[in-house]
């Protein structure tokens, strides 16, 4: 034999072992798939177990507004000034004292009386009895603490919404005081930029002693209200691709079916079930499906080795008992009052 057959028998039986050892990785990998199939995905199915959240239908009162972030300012201020040169002969207030509409508060040398042009209180007082004032100089300032008002900034998408003489709750974010109100005035010339619009729109109330000028305050405006109606928490509604609302309820059959309901009234936490649903009635949400992997991979190393081995399918809960949130209680404005509430 010649060196070169010699060579092509060489590259022959290389060739032969490399389509062997392929054959045999294929043969491994297609076992390796089957066994996967065969015990691995069953299990890995078997091992998925669905959760429910339940809520349940009652009857109650429910309600939603707008709301708004402002501060509040004085109706009523007035800084006296002197008419000409003149010397303070008598200051007939001190600072803190309040005053009458007409009261008397200084006299001046040249015969000028100030006097109290409303009621309110002295806020300050910025001379003392012999000093020589000109015209125009600050004297006295009074103010009216108890009639107060808040302006509120209102985006152009709720403008339209809004009215003069619509009613309100004014809460001082610092107190924590509630007061009612309604709207006195709306400006309709918006401020703001291009790219942020505004409108401008006041409220005054009867303040209370602690109430400042400067305080922060929450304005809420009530827009929709149903009362003793069917309501849900929210989180018990599905939507569908649609966007119609239903909820999940058990059949006599003990399974979980889609039930359509029409929504009414709505707030950030609670909706009203307009109809499909009943007082007392309980649905479910699906929360979570778990799957354990381990129980798969231990078939895969029992089928592998010649082991056998055993998994338990979860099966979905009877569901679960539904809480109660106390009747009428307080908590976030716009929300429920009536029954309990299930979660």
């Amino acid at each position: 034999m010649t060196e070169d057959e010699k060579k092509k028998v060489l590259k022959k039986k290389k060739r032969s072992k490399r389509i062997k050892k392929l054959i045999a990785w294929l043969v491994i990998l297609l076992l390796l798939v089957g066994a996967f199939y065969l015990f691995v995905l069953p299990d890995l199915n078997a091992s998925a177990t669905t959760t429910y959240d339940s809520y349940t239908a009652s009857i109650g009162s429910i309600s939603n507004s707008m709301s708004f972030s402002g501060s509040i300012s004085v109706v009523n201020d007035e800084t006296m000034t002197a008419d000409a040169a003149a010397t303070v002969r008598k200051i007939y207030v001190a600072e803190g004292d309040s005053v009458k509409q007409g009261d008397k508060l200084m006299r001046l040398s040249d015969g000028e009386v100030i006097k109290a042009d409303f009621d309110g209180e002295v806020n300050d007082i910025a001379v003392e009895e012999g000093d020589d004032v000109s015209a125009n100089d600050s004297l006295i300032q009074i103010v009216d603490f108890s009639n107060l008002e808040v302006s509120i900034r209102v985006d152009e998408y709720s403008v339209s919404d809004i009215s003069v003489g619509q009613a309100c709750t004014i809460t001082v974010t610092a107190l924590g005081t509630t007061f009612d109100s309604t709207i006195t005035h709306i400006n309709r010339i918006s401020s703001g930029n291009n790219s942020s619009v505004y409108y401008t729109a006041t409220a005054e109330f009867a303040a209370s002693e602690n109430v400042l000028p400067g305080m922060k305050v929450t304005v809420e405006i009530p827009e929709e209200e149903a009362n003793n109606v069917v309501i849900l928490n929210r989180s018990a509604l599905s939507f569908d691709n649609g966007n119609n609302a239903y909820v999940l309820m058990k059949n006599d059959a003990g399974e979980m079916e889609q039930v359509s309901v029409t929504l009414g009234v709505e707030n950030d936490k609670y909706t009203e079930i307009a109809s499909g649903l009943s007082e007392g009635d309980t649905v479910y949400v699906k929360t979570e499906t778990s799957t354990s992997s381990s129980s798969g991979l231990a078939s895969l190393f029992s089928s592998l080795t010649g082991g056998t081995s055993t998994t338990t399918s979860g099966s979905m809960p009877s569901g679960m008992p539904s809480g109660e949130m106390p009747s009428g209680g307080g908590g976030m404005s716009g929300g429920p009052s009536g029954g309990g509430f299930g979660n």
